[in-house]
């Protein structure tokens, strides 16, 4: 069995019929990943105790006890999700020396199904960046290219996937920040339904948009892991009550369903390769039976501003309760309780994590309430209306990612606009609450990944595993690696 292409079903069959041994993959990663960290920068923090984990696993193996169904799978968990007694930043100064008491549901589910965090991945802080240069541990590289961005927030994730440094990642999608560097990247990216997987134990950027999901080099292995993480939990109020369906037992076929092409999502904005990509993929899910029928989101032009008012004014509540009083960096150069609190957050917030909590204090602030966050939250309804005429015709959408791939390092980063224009495509569906995926679809010019993205119904993940199949057998681009 090659590590480096293997899915990660065929990974653990041969960790329990003791054809390898959890030791062995994870001393495999373990040294992929720190061959790869000095190019990439893709994780904050290792787990030391990584190898002992494994080591414990094979030993319950050799008892002949039951393991789960991810049991010896190393997994690289993006650094706003806590991990007890490991190192949990945000990417942050603020948050530099916080080790969590607790795990996040996410990470309880995946090590009681049997995987082993490998380590924490590097991220925008806070999730805020479209790029992954906003964190205090320095930029991720993109491992297709080290002059370009990996994409961001989840970055460090998406990296790690990519570089193959784990067979599985977790990232979190705020406006995009699983899909956009998971197209970067060349790596498969979900978001999940609004609800479908718990928020508890993961730091809050903002709360009505936040949800994690899972990244991975094939699909199968995305929705392996969503039958893990997913499902209700009683200590997340957000958490849907739904059941969790076997998403790993995707349906083939796409003969018969009929895929939204929203045309506000192909204007001049998008760049001509990636526009020939997706055209390409139309092209194969014809072929195979799929009908496209051109649809509207009409209120796609007022996602960015929409977006940028709800989740900054989100950020500017969830981010008070770093005052350095209770936990995280703490101002020595105070002398009044004023002063710990303008220089605890001076010292430990970076520049566009200020900023975000700037433009959301003022949209929230007497006299402006009604005018941005009232208005914005009512624009949210009508988008997540359109979404809801348009999947009365069509079984799921198909649209770009981004409108380019990956840009060049520090591009961008002095034009704020510039950066929170890249998502256009993406915060739609956080808006709205729906699930979408990023799937590798072809290469640029240059050889830097294009993905296409893939929007479903709420609850309707598994309509996207099953066109994503599709396109992953037909561009035959996931074996791939970067050099």
């Amino acid at each position: 069995m090659n590590l480096e292409t293997a899915k990660i079903s065929e990974i653990v069959n041969s960790v329990q019929s003791n054809k390898i041994s959890a030791a062995e993959v994870m001393q495999f990663f373990l040294q992929r990943a720190r061959q790869w960290q000095d190019k990439t920068n893709a994780i904050i923090t290792f787990n030391p105790e990584a190898e002992a984990q494994a080591a414990k696993l094979d030993a319950a193996i050799a008892k002949g006890e039951q393991v789960g169904p991810l049991a010896g799978i190393p997994v690289v968990v993006k650094d706003l999700l806590c991990t007890k007694n490991l190192k949990t930043t945000a990417g942050s100064k603020i948050l530099d020396n916080f080790v969590p008491p607790y795990s996040s549901t996410v990470v309880e589910r995946l090590e009681n199904a049997g995987a082993i965090v490998l380590g924490k991945a590097n991220l925008d802080e806070f999730a805020m960046g479209s790029s992954n240069e906003t964190s205090y541990y320095g930029n991720v590289k993109n491992p297709w290219s080290l002059e370009h961005v990996p994409g961001g927030s989840s970055g460090g994730s998406a990296a790690a996937a990519a570089a193959r440094m784990a067979p599985l990642a977790i990232g979190t999608d705020t406006g995009g920040s699983i899909r956009q560097p998971a197209s970067f990247c060349n790596v498969v990216g979900l978001k999940p339904t609004y609800g479908r997987v718990s928020r508890y134990g993961i730091v809050a950027y903002a709360s009505s948009l936040d949800q994690a999901g899972p990244m991975a080099n094939y699909i199968e292995d995305v929705a392996l892991a969503l039958e893990v993480i997913g499902g209700k939990d009683p200590r997340d109020m957000t958490s849907a009550n739904q059941a969790v369906p076997q998403f790993s037992n995707i349906q083939k076929e796409v003969k018969g369903l009929k895929i939204g092409l929203p045309k506000e999502y192909f204007g001049e904005a998008l760049s001509s390769e990636v526009r020939s990509i997706c055209e390409e993929s139309i092209a194969k899910l014809k072929s195979a039976g799929a009908e496209f029928v051109d649809v509207e989101i009409p209120h796609l032009d007022y996602t960015i501003a929409t977006y940028y008012i709800i989740a900054t004014s989100e950020a500017s509540s969830n981010l008070a309760r770093y005052d350095g009083v209770r936990y995280g960096h703490r101002s020595e150069d105070a002398k009044t309780l004023e002063d710990l609190y303008c220089n605890t957050r001076a010292e430990g917030f970076g520049e566009e994590v200020k900023r975000r909590i700037m433009l959301g204090t003022y949209s929230l602030s007497s006299g402006y309430y009604d005018a941005y966050y009232l208005k914005a939250c009512k624009v949210r309804r009508l988008l997540q209306n359109d979404f809801l005429k348009a999947f009365e015709k069509v079984d799921l959408l198909l649209s770009p990612v981004t409108t380019s791939a990956a840009f060049k390092v520090g591009e961008r980063i002095s034009d704020p606009l510039e950066m929170y224009l890249n998502d256009i495509y993406t915060t739609s569906t956080n808006l709205a609450g729906l699930p979408g995926m990023s799937v590798p679809a072809g290469f640029s010019s240059a050889g830097l990944p294009i993905g296409v993205q893939l929007t479903a119904p709420h609850f309707a993940e598994d309509r996207l595993f099953q066109v994503g199949k599709v396109i992953q057998d037909m561009q035959n681009v996931a074996d791939r690696r970067p050099q």
